[in-house]
């Protein structure tokens, strides 16, 4: 039998040298290497072979086999480098030929929104703070002066992972990190841009992802005139110098008092129309003066310290900036939608 392989050995490796091409190897490994190949027909009748001979004749066939699959290797490796050396001498490139041109997109109407909005409460002395967008339940909600078992917490159905741990349903969580970090010390200026995650059904007008930009200043002697004056500063920045604002009463856990914010509508002027559904204001954000026990939790004392927070819907501000009536058409890549702000760059 070894024989025999000596002999297959001899004709393989006069195969592989004979081999033209890669697909004329591949045979040739295939003939001699493969399942029914000749080398493999051989080994089967090893079981004929006295106990003695079998392990002798069993490590030569390896030995038979490495050789030459060695060989199939370097054969593969000239014939594919005088394949691409083919390739290049019959390709020629003509360098004086124009380029194809590249072309650019524009930025994505929710990034010009919050890079807006950066801009603006930069030029404000407000930072950028960030945070992670998997959170504790601590800090997106005990922290914000919603504990365990409180009603308000039914107003946002979470993602939870574990029961400690979920998707933040808003940016505030950085706002709490924030303060924690100032360890009672002011003042905290800061806003916090960001994705957040809520249970809702996806259709014109909600989405289970989305983001926001959360405001958020600590310091002394800081007064609901100091809200309502940055808002101000922020609606005529966005939306123009002819907008008004208004505040109304409203609830939330972690400001108090608590307003919601309208500005005039452009449609109309503030006479009534079907945007603003008659009213001739449309809703923007909710704000606020920090809650005392928002305070405590995050190391400040309440007697000394005082502030705002406001949270900015991005989508909102973008659909009624931009007049889009949609906020799927944020996140389905139609780039017919998308052209639409390529020329505004």
């Amino acid at each position: 039998m070894k024989e025999r392989l000596t002999e297959l050995q001899a004709e393989a490796l006069e195969k592989v040298k004979a081999a033209k091409d890669l697909r004329a190897l591949n045979d040739v490994r295939v003939a001699f290497l493969g399942k029914k190949g000749r080398i493999t027909e051989v080994l089967r009748n090893m079981g004929k072979l006295p106990k003695e001979e079998r392990p002798v004749v069993g490590a030569y066939a390896n030995e038979v086999r490495e050789t030459i699959q060695r060989a199939i290797e370097e054969k593969m490796n000239q014939l594919e480098k005088e394949q691409m050396e083919r390739e290049l001498a019959e390709e020629t490139v003509d360098v004086t030929l124009p380029g194809r041109p590249v072309r650019q997109a524009g930025r994505h109407p929710l990034i010009r929104i919050i890079e807006e909005i950066e801009d603006l409460f930069i030029g404000m002395g407000y930072r950028i703070a960030e945070g992670p967008e998997v959170e504790t339940d601590y800090y997106n909600f005990e922290a914000l002066n919603l504990p365990k078992g409180h009603p308000a917490r039914d107003m946002q159905d979470s993602f939870y992972i574990s029961e400690e741990i979920l998707l933040r349903t808003h940016t505030s969580p950085v706002q709490a990190r924030t303060m924690e970090s100032h360890q009672g010390r002011g003042p905290v200026k800061i806003i916090c841009p960001g994705k957040v995650y809520r249970r809702d059904n996806d259709d014109a007008t909600h989405s289970h992802q989305f983001m926001q930009v959360e405001g958020l200043v600590v310091d002394e002697n800081i007064r609901m005139s100091d809200l309502k004056g940055t808002l101000e500063v922020f609606a005529k920045k966005i939306f123009g110098d002819d907008r008004e604002i208004r505040l109304r009463p409203s609830f939330f856990p972690f400001t108090e008092p608590s307003v919601e914010m309208d500005i005039s509508c452009k449609i109309c002027r503030g006479q009534g129309c079907s945007v603003c559904k008659g009213t001739g204001w449309i809703e923007i954000l909710g704000a606020g003066m920090v809650h005392p026990n928002v305070l405590k939790m995050g190391g400040f004392d309440p007697d000394i310290y005082s502030g705002f927070a406001f949270g900015i819907g991005v989508e909102r501000i973008a659909m009624l900036k931009y007049g889009i009536d949609d906020i799927r058409h944020f996140y389905t890549n139609d780039v017919r939608f998308l052209q639409q702000f390529y020329r505004q760059e």
